[in-house]
């Protein structure tokens, strides 16, 4: 086997096909994704920026939003410089520890961004149903706490992947029909018995993206129960609009995750592979992109923030829990 140790069948380096099947059209398909790529970085970046510098905006949601962004940012430029180099150059090749390091990340970044999504519906729960004690009880000290926790929680249940992965016997070959280094398509060009792999992998979707889901799914039913028993019409539509923001991001990055996770174990047959690849793709990308767009169009506070940016105007903050 090419670039393969014959007395462990560890290759010394994979090959990522980019998307089997549509190879005359990278060029093309590389496009939309550059352009997503970088209004994910500009936008991520500037979400960053602007609230560690504008003092109205050093709030617990905004520092929640500062984390997703980074995280979301983080995790585009594991996989799309890479891609991109696929698509534009043919550049194929990459390194055993390299394709683990990838593999890592990507898996862990989107478990930390599902938590953080978590923290998130968390905050809101809060700050509609303990309006008076919001601050009091998200202070600094328990945000950070929360922000390791989540990553913590990632680099604990995501780490085994790699071990689990460089134990296998590569005796079909090194090609991986894949983008990037995601786990179940590197242990599926493996000759061995990858079941251990399969289990674990749903084990770990499990424990973060279920849990996750559970949880935003109670913290939503409470702020629900809570919303509608207020008086005011124009105070529930207030406390709607707070989570409206919230719940596209949550659309947005759980749509694709299921579609991926469950195709990859359940109906890898009846889809054609590169559209399996393509939405796999769009699952790291669509995230990062729309979030600084739904965010800086439903949150007035970071509106503001872009036109006092932009304009130097002297922009008053407007209250919004």
């Amino acid at each position: 086997m090419s670039g393969a140790n014959s007395s462990s069948l560890t290759p010394e380096y994979f090959i990522l096909n980019g998307v089997p099947g549509l190879e005359e059209a990278h060029i093309w398909i590389s496009l939309p994704f550059c352009f997503m790529y970088i209004i994910a970085v500009v936008g991520n970046c500037g979400l960053i920026y602007l609230i560690s510098h504008e003092e109205a905006l050093h709030r617990p949601m905004y520092y929640f939003l500062a984390l997703l962004s980074f995280t979301d940012v983080t995790l585009c430029t594991t996989t799309v410089p890479n891609m991109l180099c696929i698509f534009w150059f043919n550049l194929k090749e990459i390194d055993l520890n390299a394709c683990l390091a990838q593999m890592f990340f990507v898996h862990m970044l989107t478990g930390m961004e599902s938590g953080v999504l978590m923290l998130m519906a968390l905050d809101r729960y809060v700050a509609i149903c303990f309006p008076l004690r919001y601050a009091t009880i998200l202070t600094s000290p328990v945000i950070a706490k929360a922000g390791l926790a989540t990553f913590l929680r990632g680099v604990i249940l995501i780490f085994p992947f790699t071990f689990l992965t460089k134990r296998l016997p590569y005796c079909r070959g090194n090609c991986i029909p894949h983008t990037y280094c995601d786990h179940m398509s590197v242990a599926k060009v493996s000759c061995g018995n990858f079941k251990v792999n399969a289990i674990y992998g749903l084990m770990v979707a499990l424990l973060i993206g279920v849990f996750d889901m559970c949880c935003i799914a109670m913290s939503y039913s409470m702020i629900l129960q809570a919303v509608v028993s207020l008086s005011s019409t124009d105070v529930r539509h207030k406390a709607f609009s707070t989570c409206t923001s919230h719940i596209c991001a949550i659309v947005i990055t759980y749509v694709p995750a299921f579609f991926t996770f469950f195709t990859h174990r359940f109906g890898a047959h009846n889809i054609p592979h590169h559209t399996h690849i393509i939405v796999a793709n769009l699952y790291l990308l669509l995230p990062p992109t729309m979030n600084p767009i739904v965010y800086g169009i439903k949150t007035k506070q970071i509106r503001e923030g872009v036109t006092k940016f932009l304009l130097g105007d002297n922009v008053v903050f407007t209250e919004d829990t």
